[in-house]
């Protein structure tokens, strides 16, 4: 198994400690954690635990809010056909069906475009603005992209087009001459929260139109399921305005979801509360899968779907993309590992950059990801699209591949993203000389430490701290995500009883317990290379997390196995 480096977070101080604990009543070990995730006082531990919507920024603190509302209700008034545009991603999808279902509860001069993965790529198209002008379209807001599309957004003003951009992505030096740019990262904007996916930007229009409109914001709040599909699947920090956004999203999943999530929640196989992971791994993956391999608008028709007959059938294809997704994802990803293995001088390198001309574009970045599992570093897995290569990136914690490929700007002809995902097309000439020049930038910016998987560690514990009370006050930490992660712990000079064991030759199954404490049931998944040295009655070290296992109605606490190191034999 890959070596993982343990990075133990910063405790606080002792007497920040010792004052949480007193005035919320808890042990001092979750006074630790809550103080790690930036609460420091009751009154911030009861915003942290009973999030409510009156947390929520004002949107008008949002550079040109104020110019986009106006427009907004300027197109409305006057009764404009309004194109509402979005990517083909979660993010996308997910922001399209909020924006264009909520407005159209009132509002029916109203169309949505979402461009084709293969036939325009990523962002706002020219066949996307062309389309809006046929169809007599004065106004296109975009979600989730726009942020780079200077020159399109020139075109279609040209064609009489106004555009109001909500992106969230990092903007160029100059942005795009639209009518209004939202974008948190705008380094003239001061909206205080920075973080917000796609989603949150359209939800953040909407909020600021129903506020200038005195339309009730209970009109808006149902539609916050979408918006925690959206948080969770573009995997944007847990934290402020998203937890409270992702706590209400996750509240309306699991107890009112509209019928295309409830219907994708059947189909896979959801039976318990959904939490963050559930959507990244479960309904994510599916949404995505309509733009991967076939269109996205079925992801969108899914979302607004109105009866749970017309929703199932939706969710049906769309569990059939992804079952195709799952196929070529698996495939590409044995190639792509034997072209890493069958080039020798790869293995000593600090990236990965591959191309291969037939491999599936919709899936490319699934594989990168896959290969990062394997081989530790920021990775590009490139194919062919309309004569050109054209790939996606992501990287390694701590290492920002958005700025390294910038710095290979003039190898590509176009790129974008953030500091852990980007996607970018060159000459398919060009490759060798840009896989060349990225190992360069990247050798050169990238640590030791960096190149070696982190597990960040909460806190060391000893397991006779472990109970149902210190259990159930993790649990109301949720949802948990980015910067808001479920706890780990590490204990020391732990043994493992005789009873140890491998299944389906993957998984170690052990029960573990320290000199004073009980005995508890620990799970490692895929973690069958330890089973040798945990059964030699030696103590190690355990980093875990403690869950609860329900197994035919009998619950109980047990450890989820994240590491386990051993001492050396002095």
């Amino acid at each position: 198994m890959m070596e993982k480096r343990w990075i133990f977070k910063p405790l606080p101080p002792k007497e920040i400690i010792e004052q949480l604990s007193k005035s919320i009543h808890v042990p001092e070990s979750l006074a630790i954690l809550l103080t790690q995730r930036g609460v420091h006082s009751f009154e911030e531990a009861r915003n942290f635990f009973r999030p409510t919507l009156d947390q929520l920024h004002d949107p008008f603190l949002m550079k040109d809010m104020d110019k986009a509302v106006e427009r907004l209700v300027q197109a409305i008034y006057t009764h404009e056909k309004i194109v509402v545009y979005g990517d083909y991603d979660v993010d996308g999808t997910t922001s399209v069906a909020l924006f264009y279902g909520f407005l159209r509860t009132f509002y029916n001069n109203l169309l949505f475009y979402i461009p084709d993965r293969y036939k325009e790529g990523y962002g706002v198209s020219q066949t996307g603005i062309d389309w809006a002008y046929e169809q007599g379209a004065s106004l296109m807001i975009t979600l989730d992209c726009g942020i780079k599309s200077a020159q399109l957004v020139e075109y279609a003003t040209e064609k009489g087009i106004d555009f109001i951009i909500c992106d969230h992505h990092r903007p160029d030096l100059h942005l795009p001459q639209a009518y209004a740019v939202l974008d948190p990262k705008r380094s003239d904007c001061q909206y205080p929260y920075k973080e917000l996916s796609g989603c949150g930007v359209g939800f953040k229009l909407l909020q600021g139109f129903c506020m200038q409109n005195s339309i009730p914001l209970d009109k808006l709040y149902p539609f916050m399921d979408l918006l925690a599909v959206s948080i969770a699947s573009d995997i944007v920090p847990i934290t402020g305005e998203n937890r409270v956004m992702a706590y209400y999203g996750l509240q309306l999943l699991n107890s009112n979801p509209r019928p295309g999530l409830q219907a994708l929640i059947q189909i896979a196989g959801f039976e318990k509360k959904l939490t963050i992971s559930n959507v990244v791994f479960g309904l994510g993956p599916r949404i995505n899968a309509a733009g991967r391999i076939a269109h996205a608008h079925a992801a969108v028709h899914l979302l607004l779907s109105h009866s749970k007959i017309e929703a199932e059938e939706y969710a049906r294809e769309i569990n059939l993309n992804n079952r195709d997704r799952q196929g070529f994802d698996t495939h590409i990803t044995k190639e792509a590992l034997s072209m890493i293995e069958a080039d020798g001088l790869s293995k000593e390198n600090k990236t990965t950059v591959l191309f291969k001309n037939d491999w599936h574009k919709g899936v490319i970045g699934i594989v990168a990801s896959r290969c990062i599992e394997k081989y530790h570093r920021p990775t590009i897995i490139l194919t062919e699209s309309h004569s050109k290569a054209s790939g996606s990136a992501r990287s390694v914690p701590g290492f920002d591949v958005y700025n390294a490929i910038e710095e290979c700007s003039e190898l590509l002809e176009q790129f974008g993203g953030h500091m852990y995902a980007a996607g970018l097309t060159l000459k398919i000439e060009n490759v060798a000389a840009f896989r060349q020049k990225f190992e360069q930038v990247v050798a050169s910016k990238i640590t030791e430490d960096q190149l070696i998987p982190p597990v960040e560690i909460d806190l060391a514990l000893n397991l006779n701290q472990i109970n149902y009370k210190f259990y159930n006050v993790i649990k109301q930490m949720e949802p948990f995500g980015p910067e808001n992660m479920q706890p780990v712990f590490v204990s020391e000079k732990v043994y493992a009883r005789d009873n140890a064991r491998v299944l389906k030759d993957m998984h170690l199954k052990i029960s573990v317990y320290q000199e004073d404490s009980p005995v508890f049931e620990a799970i490692g998944f895929g973690m069958a290379a330890f089973y040798e040295k945990v059964s030699i009655g030696k103590p190690f070290r355990l980093c875990y997390q403690v869950v609860e296992n329900n197994f035919r109605d009998n619950k109980s606490l047990q450890l989820l196995i994240k590491d386990i190191k051993f001492y050396e034999v002095e």
